[in-house]
């Protein structure tokens, strides 16, 4: 059935994290889409300003922002500006708006396990969830799938290379439904591409002295400064590995990854026949997030065509894994299974904020995450609250490398 268009009125969509790229990418669809959307919820970490701003081009019912010391600063903001909005703020406060009736449609783009808890309570309300944190499925992937199955919504990929993925396979994820495998769908293999980040082609020797600001500087894409680090070490390629795993239940042997520096092909599904298909676009947020958004049709998304007359010649080549570590470890994690993945997140988490903050070398982010793995050997995932716990731990162990390592 197309959600989008047979039920009364626009799709109220809430965005969580309404201030980064992702939200200001969501933000710029619904715009040119007022018949058929309406951002009903926005929320933020701590820019009051931006959400402010935010608030009066798209009025939504509420606002939240995540720290309640800034509150009562939002809400002076607010009636400032002639905003009559709700105000909210906290963590509760956002978890509760996901799983709300201010919402048909969740775009989750909280960075970081901050996400995790309001990504949950959407799947369990049934949401239609634009997943653009990553983190929640790598932390809690299981927990999600079932958190999904017990609320029947929809769970559609936004991230470019899932989304792709999600593109090319027969139906999107429609062969879950049935308890379904990737072979049982003629399927071979999940082929996930990566950009190769700003230091594609580089040794381990050239990258011993890389500042933050070096790191951030993504050649293709535009991206807040944990994900450009994660997409320098190639850990943001790892996660998405893991990803693709617990949206298609793809095995890891059945997932590849491949550097191609032009970032036109977002992935690719091999079938046993030899048919690979592929989803091409220009390097684009918006892309994903209209097709997410207005699944199974076809939207305007304000994207340039692709000229492929014009484009650079495509080229693929296999990661670095002696250079780029991170992606290694995220194979690691996965093959280890349990909460592998969620020590490998939370770790990488710690270590990439002390490198942010000038207190860790860039090629130490894999030791840090390393040595957690290494002392926390992967446990069943039982519940959230024991996955908080395990990742309470990983990030302790991890801020005790990072003393010792000083």
């Amino acid at each position: 059935m197309n959600t989008a268009t047979s039920q009364s009125g626009p799709r109220k969509v809430a965005i969580l994290g309404a201030t980064g790229s992702i939200g200001g990418s969501t933000l710029d669809v619904i715009a040119r889409h007022p018949q058929r959307f309406h951002a009903s919820v926005l929320t933020a970490h701590s820019n009051v300003d931006a959400l402010a701003e935010l608030c009066v081009l798209h009025r939504p019912e509420l606002a939240i922002i995540a720290d309640p010391a800034l509150e009562p600063l939002l809400a002076q903001r607010l009636r400032a500006a002639g905003v009559a909005c709700e105000v909210a703020s906290g963590h509760d406060a956002i978890t509760a708006a996901a799983a709300s009736a201010l919402c048909d449609t969740v775009v989750a783009a909280i960075v970081g396990a901050a996400g995790l808890d309001s990504t949950l309570a959407a799947a369990r309300a049934g949401k239609r969830l634009l997943l653009a944190n990553k983190e929640s499925i790598v932390m809690a992937g299981s927990l999600l799938l079932e958190a999904l199955a017990s609320g029947a919504g929809e769970l559609i990929p936004v991230d470019s290379e899932h989304n792709a993925i999600f593109q090319c396979l027969p139906g999107g994820r429609s062969h879950l439904h049935k308890g379904g495998s990737l072979q049982a769908s003629g399927i071979r293999r999940l082929i996930l591409t990566a950009s190769g980040g700003p230091f594609r082609g580089r040794s381990r020797a050239e990258l011993a002295g890389i500042t933050p600001d070096q790191a951030c500087k993504h050649p293709n894409w535009s991206m807040g400064r944990k994900i450009s680090v994660d997409s320098a070490t190639l850990m943001n390629k790892g996660l998405e590995v893991i990803e693709a795993h617990h949206l298609f239940n793809a095995p890891a042997d059945a997932i590849e990854v491949l550097v191609h520096p032009q970032s036109l092909v977002h992935s690719l599904v091999e079938y046993v026949d030899g048919s690979v298909l592929a989803q091409l676009g220009n390097p684009d947020m918006r892309t994903a997030i209209a097709h997410a958004l207005s699944w199974p049709d076809r939207i305007e998304a304000g994207v340039a065509p692709l000229d492929l007359a014009a484009s650079a010649p495509l080229a693929f080549e296999p990661p670095d894994l002696t250079t780029f570590r991170c992606l290694a470890l995220a194979f690691q994690a996965l093959r280890a299974g349990g909460d592998a993945t969620a020590i490998l997140n939370a770790a990488n988490e710690v270590a990439v904020e002390a490198f942010l903050a000038g207190g860790l070398p860039f090629l130490s982010i894999a030791d840090v995450v390393e040595s957690v793995l290494t002392e926390l050997p992967s446990q069943a995932v039982v519940d959230v609250q024991t996955l908080v716990e395990r990742d309470r731990l990983a990030r302790e162990a991890a801020r005790r490398v990072l003393r010792n390592a000083c």
